[in-house]
C-alpha cells in the first residue's frame, strides 16, 4: 500500500492525527508525511484543524475531508436506497420489517456458527471483529483499562441503507447481544448516524 493510501487508512481508522504520529506509525520522517499530506490536501482528500491544547503554538491535526471519506464508499448506496424505497412502496413498512428480520436471522446464524467453540468473551469478540472487517466494517476490538472491551467499526458499508431504514442498526445491535451470549452486556457508545466518526460498542461481563 502506498504511503498516501496508508495515511488515508490511518485517518479513517483512528480519526484526526498529527503528522508526527503518522510518521511514527508509517516509520518515515515527519517531513515526508507532511509532503504526502500536502499532496492529499491539494486533492481535497484531507483537511486540518489547529488546536490549542497547551501554552505555545497550536497543534495541527489532520483528518479526512468529505471527499476523502468518499474513498471508503458505502457499497452500492444509490441502488440500495432505491431498493428499500421500492420495498416500502410494494410491501409497506410491515413487509420491510419482515425482510430486515429475515436478514437478522440469517446473519445471526452465520455469526453464531463462526463464534462456535470460542472459549471466552475475548475470543468471541476478536472473531466477531474479524468477520465484520471481512464484511467491510473495518472493525477492531480493544480491551479497556476497566476490563471491558470496545468493538469499533470505522466504516459502515451499508450506511445508505441504515439512513433510509434505521431498523438495520437496531438489528445489528440485537444480533451482537444474542451471539455474544447472556454473560455479555453490549451497549452502543458511538453511532455514525448520530454524527460520530465511527460506530462503537462497549462490551462488559455481567456481574
Amino acid at each position: 500500500m502506498a504511503s498516501e493510501d496508508r495515511i488515508l487508512h490511518l485517518l479513517k481508522t483512528r480519526g484526526p492525527q498529527r503528522a508526527a504520529v503518522l510518521a511514527s506509525e508509517l516509520e518515515i520522517s515527519a517531513s515526508a508525511v507532511r509532503q504526502h499530506l500536502a499532496s492529499l490536501a491539494r486533492e481535497a482528500l484531507v483537511e486540518f484543524e489547529d488546536r490549542r491544547e497547551s501554552p505555545g503554538r497550536p497543534k495541527r491535526y489532520w483528518r479526512l475531508s468529505t471527499h476523502g471519506e468518499a474513498r471508503f464508499p458505502d457499497t452500492h448506496s444509490q441502488l440500495t436506497t432505491e431498493l428499500i424505497r421500492s420495498m416500502r412502496v410494494v410491501f409497506g413498512d410491515k413487509g420491510l420489517q419482515a425482510l430486515i428480520a429475515e436478514r437478522e436471522r440469517a446473519t445471526e446464524a452465520d455469526y453464531a456458527q463462526a463464534l462456535c467453540g470460542a472459549r471466552s468473551l475475548s475470543e468471541k469478540l476478536n472473531r466477531l471483529a474479524g468477520i465484520r472487517s471481512q464484511e467491510g466494517y473495518m472493525a477492531q476490538c480493544h480491551r479497556q483499562a476497566d476490563g471491558s472491551w470496545l468493538l469499533v467499526e470505522n466504516h459502515c458499508p451499508i450506511c445508505a441503507a441504515a439512513r433510509e431504514c434505521e431498523g438495520f442498526c437496531r438489528s445489528e445491535l440485537a444480533i451482537f447481544r444474542r451471539v455474544l451470549g447472556p454473560q455479555a452486556l453490549v451497549e452502543r457508545e458511538d453511532h455514525i448516524l448520530a454524527g460520530a466518526r465511527r460506530c462503537a460498542y462497549r462490551i462488559a461481563l455481567r456481574v
